[in-house]
């Protein structure tokens, strides 16, 4: 491919901050999905990820799409997303990352995907890496005018007002607020933007433990649990990141309440259905009796506060973490309610 620019190429980055900034800069929502830089080049187009991996051939109808424009030497960055009837949905976003060809094809149709761009990096012969953001926004706007899905234009705003009602009540698939500098180049690989994100707290029953003996015994992740309508315990993912220090004072709160797995409400394994969501790092994995007993079983009589950044349905998509102890909560008042409607809490 003969471009300005040509893959591999990292995207610019964001920071995480928990409010949103003021000053000179543009609010765009950030989207649930996978990071993708698109490159079109006359009849070629090539999709790469966050990390640099190819993913037009998961994504064919995007390709397409991205085949039909106007320009026919464009750089996009953007995002890659999957809205089922029940809305967004990040798990089937996932499943869409099929080695099969034919699965390949019948997911396309489906479980469709959109392109989300939000910024314009080179057109024609013209490399747009040191061009301001409010320049190439306009000429972004005159690439996709009139595009239809699976292509689709960020909105985006210099109203900090809109920014916070997009982020206090946020639309299904958008998990946060992106800040840019108007004025600011494309620095490649560079945190240079702010990433606006809710931090959401929930409270769950610790209902075992994963350990670690060097170079001193201690907890190394917590494993999360919330009851469902019928007083059943689910494991919804675990929290981590403690420090070695804390790591040592929890295993030491907890060794008391180390249980055999006969009884335990996950004696016969938790997860044991599967789902993709379990391939994330901190994510609630799979576990049966037939594994290694890599975990402890706790009594579930502790509760703890955890914060965490998203939830797919009843699970955590990502290690939370570990706040404070709940003294006074109940096991059983831990529902995963507390993950099915976030913005009501």
């Amino acid at each position: 491919m003969e471009a300005p620019l040509r893959p591999p190429l990292a995207p610019m980055l964001g920071r995480v901050v928990r409010a949103i900034p003021s000053g000179d800069y543009i609010y765009e929502p950030k989207w649930d999905g996978f990071r993708c830089l698109a490159f079109r080049v006359d009849a070629e187009v090539d999709l790469r990820s966050r990390h640099g991996r190819p993913l037009a051939r998961y994504f064919p109808e995007v390709g397409a799409a991205l085949l039909m424009l106007r320009d026919e030497r464009v750089v996009l960055d953007g995002e890659l997303v999957v809205s089922t009837e029940a809305g967004p949905d990040f798990a089937a976003l996932m499943a869409r990352l099929h080695p099969a060809a034919s699965r390949v094809d019948l997911l396309a149709r489906e479980t469709p995907a959109e392109y989300v761009a939000f910024d314009l990096l080179a057109r024609g012969d013209d490399d747009l890496l040191q061009v301001p953001l409010s320049e190439r926004r306009a000429l972004l706007e005159q690439v996709l005018r009139d595009v239809l899905p699976p292509l689709r234009l960020s909105p985006q705003t210099d109203d900090p007002n809109v920014a916070r009602r997009w982020l206090d009540l946020p639309p299904r698939g958008i998990d946060g607020i992106m800040a840019k500098e108007r004025d600011s180049a494309y620095e490649p690989g560079a945190r240079r933007m702010l990433k606006v994100k809710l931090d959401r707290t929930a409270d769950c029953v610790v209902a075992g433990l994963r350990a670690n003996a060097e170079p001193v015994p201690h907890v190394v992740s917590l494993l999360l649990g919330l009851y469902d309508a019928d007083d059943v315990l689910h494991h919804v993912g675990v929290a981590s990141s403690f420090g070695r220090a804390r790591g040592v004072e929890l295993l030491e709160a907890l060794r008391p309440l180390a249980v055999p797995l006969e009884g335990h409400p996950w004696e016969h394994g938790f997860l044991v259905e599967g789902g993709p969501m379990g391939r994330l790092p901190g994510a609630a994995g799979r576990w049966t009796p037939a594994m290694t007993l890599d975990w402890t079983p706790l009594k579930p009589e502790r509760v703890c506060e955890v914060g965490y950044d998203h939830a797919d349905g009843a699970r955590f998509r990502h290690s939370a973490r570990f706040r404070r102890w709940r003294p006074d909560r109940e096991p059983q008042s831990c529902r995963v309610e507390q993950l099915l409607d976030p913005v009501s809490r």
